[in-house]
């Protein structure tokens, strides 16, 4: 017995690890759902045993919340560089969030898709994680609105609404997105940066 889990083992790690786990959970978490896929489902697509998965996660929950966390940690980096890398503005700052936002939604879908879906399938430590790192990404958004309704860049009374509002575009996109179709991501991103300041009544760049 022991042997043979030291195959297992050995065998996953040539194949990529917790990484190729990760891929296949992903897939079929997209597809059919957290609920509607089994240990089994994930061990067949990353072509190895139940036994080597535990190696490294302890639970269906566990490799859940590794996607979710990765995901958010991922677009929070994505979006903060942005920011720092921006103009002065409030607008030019907001403009570079929501590029950076919908560059991640339309080239990671899938964990885009899990992360806005299956929220309710964390359990309540799970739950109280993902909500932290989701509220950091929004106050990045927030901070940047309510600092040009305060200098006079946006109009919009409903800062928190707007914030909110925009988060959702870029869920909205990975849902129906398709690569390959007429508008390339960077010209998604362009679109949806110029509807985020028009959410929040810029005043003209």
């Amino acid at each position: 017995m022991a042997t043979s889990r030291r195959t297992s083992t050995k065998a996953t790690k040539a194949r990529g690890g917790k990484d190729v786990i990760l891929t296949a959970a992903t897939k079929n978490f997209q597809a059919f759902g957290y609920h509607g896929t089994s240990m089994r489902d994930i061990a067949r697509d990353a072509d190895v045993t139940v036994a080597a998965i535990y190696h490294h996660f302890a639970s269906k929950q566990e490799i859940l919340q590794d996607i979710m966390v990765r995901s958010l940690s991922d677009v929070i980096s994505l979006t903060r560089t942005a920011l720092l890398g921006s103009g002065s503005s409030s607008s030019d700052q907001l403009h570079a969030l929501m590029t950076a936002w919908i560059l991640f939604h339309t080239s990671r879908q899938p964990e885009a898709i899990i992360g806005a879906s299956e929220i309710r399938s964390l359990d309540p430590s799970g739950r109280r994680l993902i909500t932290t790192l989701r509220d950091e990404q929004e106050r990045m958004f927030r901070d940047v609105i309510d600092r040009g309704i305060a200098e006079g860049d946006f109009a919009t009374p409903y800062s928190h609404d707007a914030a909110r509002a925009i988060i959702e575009m870029g869920y909205a996109v990975a849902a129906w997105y398709r690569q390959g179709g007429h508008l390339h991501p960077q010209e998604m991103a362009q679109r949806y940066a110029e509807l985020a300041l028009a959410t929040v009544r810029a005043a003209p760049r």
